[in-house]
């Protein structure tokens, strides 16, 4: 049987790489984490943030509402409270279809 590479995900991402992930400044990460209580990022003993999945994926979210749906604070605040559900399932599916565009994109672009 042959061996199988397994992917190598990793538990913590500093404040760069998530600023990166998601484009925008570290303070306006660093804004989030003080408006939505749903971001908790560990903290060492400098003081840097250590962001986890579940917390990349909240700013996923956070990052959807406000950035591309254009919600006030507030506005994301309640519907994340209404239904956060609801939200995450909108962001993954958006997510995938990015991703089966980018796929029909270069599969046109290689025939």
């Amino acid at each position: 049987m042959p061996y199988k590479e397994r992917e190598i995900e990793k538990l913590y991402y500093s404040m760069g790489e998530v600023s990166q992930m998601f484009d925008v400044n570290a303070s306006l990460i660093r804004f989030w984490e003080k408006e939505f209580d749903i971001i908790k990022p560990k903290k060492n003993k400098k003081g840097n943030r250590l962001f986890t999945k579940q917390d990349v994926e909240n700013l996923q979210i956070i990052y959807h509402l406000v950035k591309e749906r254009g919600y006030t604070l507030q506005g994301a605040k309640d519907k994340l409270k209404d239904n956060k559900n609801d939200v995450a399932e909108n962001v993954e599916m958006v997510k995938r279809l990015e991703n089966l565009r980018e796929f029909l994109l270069e599969l046109k672009k290689s025939l």
